[in-house]
């Protein structure tokens, strides 16, 4: 029998060091109980994980490369995918981009389709063709198919350059169950598209086309084709206030919440105290106002009591889809400019003149060409047309533009993927106008000359805007923070459209400073397997040069913050032209965008959350900013809910990531940064004898006598935990809030939200208890620096089955708060009792006495948490303890998926919506490069699962009047020059000569410069600047807010625009 020295529980609390007494009679048995079976259980480390399987041959799905896409599409949608295979015709841009996407997406298979050969041209619209390949006359589809290939080795990528016309035998497409075309000419659309509407099942099938600044894209699904779940949203549990027992009976909200329902949509009824007939029925809503509805008869039920919450029922929806040749004369179109609704079948009108002059000239319409323009116009003539746009179109049809293939080609792989897996609702049945008011005009009015090839990569462009903009997009200078999902597929459009070519002295700079995970694979397309662990922007940048080896790329690995502000200063925005956002949180973008501003620099933002992205143009002196509007803060969960009342899976999971959190991350940094301020044991136990305050030493001092010195401690400690959080808790709010609790008004205290708890018994042969044992155990281990066995004992087998009986609940019993609004407390302030004194004085002698205190024991691990790396065991730790807090409160179980989704605060996305946002904002990139006007600017909102695109204007910039002939926006700013002698009031007599008005309050930062009314502040007047703003020696200047009186008595002052104060008179040169 081994002996087990465990000092940390002479540091228990005396009431109940009796009942643990008892307890350790078996703790040894039960330890070593767990300990072997625990080392059964752990896989060594050092083991490489297993090869993956094909998803042809195994539906087992990756979640290290899938993770944020199962979020969006599930489970079902994914192995649907794995089973599909698609044909995929027209290697252009636009096909290209397709490819990528439903390859990145896991299909199982795709044939890529193309009979030209690579042209110069090629290599402005298609970014994986390059130049070797147009100099040894390769076929496209030979140059694209192994660069589609490794973008997932879960896919199988043929190739096939067979001829496909109107004469081609079509039975080889009944092995695919999707068709995709483009450059494919109407009629040849018109007879695949009838032979895949006429198969049983049918074949899905997808036409697309961009012609220089137009696009269409069309989908036919077959007559029946059923939807699973047409919005994608996830369903949330509402809580009910009331229902009343009528015809109809009335359901009303709790707390005010909103229910987001629509008229005919159906709920379903759980937890419904009184009213109990309701429970595990749906019924059909009638929406009465944002916080209640009506759910048909209930005078017949019992009387409601309380409680209960309801769930969105998905309801699967059949759609039903004509084929090519019934929907051209009567279409069904998309409109996404709600401006002009007129757009889109005046650009469907405008293609159907086009296919009819192919048709008749077997070719496009010359670039140039007024004949050709004039013929295209008559060609319009049946149908009531702006011949503006048949002439543009004449002249921009054998152009390419690559945002434009970008965003049609997210949206068309989105359809694409609905097709495979009857997830989200299909388009139906066309698409015209993405680019809203694109990029052209202005380029009618200019000569023909701008837009004749010059047998060069930008041929295609060149004949969409023209050779001047061409030049400067070659010259500009652009900042892009952030090199993810939307920065990569930034890079790429920056690279076919030749933005900052070196020859030009245009430049791309980008900062990031994450390094490559696997899980990235899925959508930032510009990585490989084999660029894991390597740094996002370099490696970017060197997969951008081969795309256009003329840009000038300079990468940082530097995060933008105010922190490098010396790297990214004044003078390096004053070298830019234009600024990128690619972030994923508010935050950062808020920071960029302040810089932005201050340095009047417009700004390009978007985004993406699963299918849904944003994109906000911001031009200097035109538009808002990205500051101008803030979204509602994110609602925060109730300390005293996640403490001690989780009604919903969301409280569980985020209690069991802040246990984690203190556990493993705060507290042995707190530790740390203790004992690197009071490096000797002994002082410190001095000057707690004094009683001296020392922050933090009670729970460091508690945390070095708990200390475990080897595995077994470890599994100790994980074991009392459990019937710390899982059974003493439960009796502890059971004996404090008895179940028959009623509050003063007569109310029961323990119904909805509010959930009782129930105790949990700890067993040994439940798989959960014991995962919980383990994982804590694991990164106890960690934290304190104790190897853990990892060898397999297969030779012990030993059951154990335990009773703990201990449970001391204190005589007076613990406060449980019970208020919403009270924010949890810093347990390193708390006030400590004399008694918690004295057992921290005595522990802390006792650990010195007995050599406990030594460099090794003074240092703890903290542990970051990572939710992506299995192999670490925070996972199985916050799920582990997340499943079981919500049995402990009758609560429905989240699997480990939907688990680590919500502690790992992962933002689902998808590589369609990628492409799609940043195609979006690239348009707009060329027209803040022409120097547009405002009118041509547009924000978009989309959501590929619905379908929905928005196209609206930028918002337009606010003036803010100060007097009727002085006004301001965000973008003004005032200077003042001053000199090492200049004070306060040689400052605000400044402002008023220079600028006709007096500040009645200067503040810097936080720091209140001159408030009159404050005591002491007009003395300030006669200090320089220089004293009361104390500069960094190198700093040139500093931005002040000021504020000016109101006109009228009894009004607020009124804040004035930044006025930044230079020390020096030349300081703004």
């Amino acid at each position: 029998m081994h002996s087990l020295h465990l000092p940390f529980i002479n540091s228990l609390p005396r009431s109940v060091s009796l009942c643990l007494s008892l307890f350790l009679s078996f703790s040894l048995f039960l330890s070593l109980s767990l300990s072997v079976k625990i080392q059964c259980f752990l896989r060594p480390v050092s083991s490489p994980p297993p090869p993956p399987k094909m998803a042809a041959d195994s539906m087992e799905i990756d979640d290290s490369l899938y993770s944020r896409q199962r979020y969006v599409l599930g489970d079902s949608a994914m192995q649907q995918m794995a089973q599909s295979s698609v044909f995929l015709s027209g290697m252009a841009g636009l096909g290209v981009e397709i490819a990528k996407n439903i390859v990145l997406a896991g299909v199982k298979a795709v044939t890529l389709h193309d009979t030209k050969q690579c042209e110069t041209k090629d290599l402005g619209c298609n970014f994986f063709i390059r130049q070797d390949d147009v100099l040894n006359h390769r076929k496209r589809v030979e140059a694209v198919h192994p660069r589609v290939a490794e973008l997932n080795p879960y896919v199988h990528v043929d190739s096939s350059s067979f001829p496909l016309d109107l004469s081609t035998d079509l039975n080889f497409l009944r092995r695919y169950q999707c068709v995709i075309l483009t450059e494919a000419r109407l009629s040849l659309q018109k007879k695949v598209d009838e032979f895949c509407h006429s198969q049983q099942p049918p074949i899905r099938f997808i036409g697309c086309d961009t012609y220089g600044i137009c696009a269409r894209v069309f989908c036919d699904f077959g007559e029946h084709f059923e939807v699973s779940d047409p919005t994608g949203e996830e369903a949330k549990e509402i809580f009910i206030q009331n229902i009343t027992l009528d015809d109809p009976g009335v359901v009303t909200c709790m707390d005010g919440r909103t229910h987001g329902l629509q008229t005919g949509q159906s709920i379903l009824f759980r937890e419904v105290n009184g009213m109990d007939q309701l429970n595990g029925t749906a019924r059909q809503v009638t929406v009465l106002s944002p916080y209640s509805f009506a759910i048909g008869d209930t005078s017949g039920l019992q009387p409601y009591a309380h409680g209960g919450f309801f769930l969105l029922v998905k309801t699967p929806r059949t759609y039903s889809f004509e084929t090519m040749e019934h929907q051209l004369c009567e279409p069904k179109v998309l409109t996404p400019d709600f401006s002009k609704p007129e757009a889109p079948l005046q650009i469907h009108a405008a293609m159907l003149a086009l296919d009819d002059f192919q048709e008749e000239h077997n070719r496009l319409p010359n670039i140039g060409c007024c004949q050709d323009a004039e013929v295209l116009v008559r060609l319009t003539e049946r149908a009531p047309l702006w011949p503006e746009l048949a002439r543009c179109l004449s002249r921009t049809a054998q152009g390419s533009l690559p945002p434009l293939a970008a965003a049609v080609g997210g949206m068309a792989s989105q359809e694409l993927l609905k097709a495979l897996t009857g997830k989200f609702a299909p388009l139906q049945q066309w698409v015209g106008p993405l680019a809203g008011r694109s990029p052209d005009a202005v380029s009618l009015s200019l000569s023909a000359e701008e837009f004749i090839p010059r047998g060069d990569r930008y041929d295609g462009l060149r004949a969409c805007i023209g050779e001047s903009m061409c030049l400067e997009l070659h010259k500009l200078r652009v900042f892009m923070v952030g090199c993810g999902a939307i920065g990569c597929e930034m890079l790429k459009n920056l690279a076919l459209l030749g933005v900052g070519l070196a020859q030009n002295s245009g430049q791309v700079c980008m900062s990031d400073p994450d390094l490559i995970e696997k899980s990235n694979l899925n959508r930032q397309f510009l990585f490989r397997p084999h660029h894991i662990q390597k740094p996002k922007s370099s490696t970017a940048a060197d997969a951008t040069l081969e795309i256009n080896p003329e840009m000038e790329i300079d990468a940082h690995l530097n995060k933008v913050c105010p922190a490098t502000e010396s790297i990214y200063n004044d003078l390096f925005y004053s070298r830019l032209h234009l600024v990128v956002t690619a972030l994923d949180n508010v935050e950062a973008r808020r920071y960029v965008d302040s810089r932005s501003v201050s340095n009047q620099k417009a700004l390009l933002d978007s985004g993406t959350m699963g299918t849904k992205g944003h994109t906000e143009v911001i031009v200097p002196n035109l538009t808002e900013s990205y500051n101008s509007h803030r979204d509602p803060p994110e609602e925060e969960i109730p300390f005293c809910t996640l403490k001690s009342f989780p009604a919903i899976i969301e409280h569980t999971i985020q209690w069991a990531r802040d246990k984690f959190e203190s556990a493993f991350a705060h507290k042995p940094s707190i530790y740390n940064m203790f004992w690197e301020t009071h490096s000797s044991a002994e002082s410190v136990l001095q000057r707690m004898q004094r009683r001296e305050s020392l922050e933090g030493a009670f729970q460091v001092v508690k945390l070095l006598s708990r200390r475990p010195s080897q595995w077994e401690h470890c599994i100790t400690m994980a074991r009392l935990k459990f019937d710390k959080y899982f059974k003493r808790k439960a009796l502890q709010l059971l004996h404090s809030f008895p179940l028959d609790t009623r509050l003063k008004d007569g109310s029961l205290f323990w119904q909805s939200p509010k959930r009782p708890p129930s105790p949990i018994e700890f067993d040994l042969t439940d798989a959960l208890h014991f995962s919980f044992v383990v994982s804590a155990a694991r990164l106890y281990a960690q934290i304190y620096n104790i190897p853990y066995s990892e060898k397999v004992h297969t030779h012990t087998h030993t059951h154990t089955h335990t009773h703990t009986h201990f449970v001391c609940l204190n005589s007076h019993s613990e406060r449980i708060e019970t208020d919403e609004n009270v924010k949890k407390p810093d347990q390193m302030k708390l006030s400590v009792s004399s008694e918690e004194e004295r057992e921290a004085i005595a522990q802390l002698e006792e650990a010195i006495a007995a050599d406990h205190v030594t460099p090794e024991r003074l240092r703890m691990s903290p542990l970051i948490f990572e939710k992506d790396d299995d192999a670490n065991g925070h996972m199985d730790f916050v799920a582990a303890a997340s499943s079981l807090r919500a049995r402990m409160y009758a609560i429905e179980v989240a699997d480990r998926l939907k688990t680590k989704r919500i502690a790992g605060k992962i933002i689902p996305a998808i590589a369609t919506a990628t492409a799609a946002v940043a195609g979006l904002v690239s348009l707009e990139l060329v027209k803040v490069a022409g120097g547009y006007g405002f009118e041509s600017f547009n924000n978009c909102f989309f959501n590929l699962a619905i379908p929905v695109v928005v196209l609206t204007e930028a918002a337009p910039v606010r003036k803010t009047q100060i007097r009727e002939d002085i006004s301001f926006s965000i973008w003004d700013r005032w200077v003042v020059c001053g000199h090492q002698d200049f004070t306060l009031s040689n400052f605000i007599n400044a402002v008023r000569e220079q600028y006709g008005i007096e500040p009645t309050m200067v503040v810097h930062g936080v720091k209140m410069l001159y408030v009159p009314v404050m005591p002491g502040h007009n003395k300030r007047l006669k200090l320089t600047m220089q004293k009361l703003i104390k500069p960094a020696v190198d700093r040139r200047y500093v931005d002040l807010t000021v504020s000016f009186a109101p006109e009228s008595d009894g009004d607020e002052d009124l804040p004035g625009p930044p006025v930044r104060y230079y020390f020096t008179r030349d300081g703004d040169k």
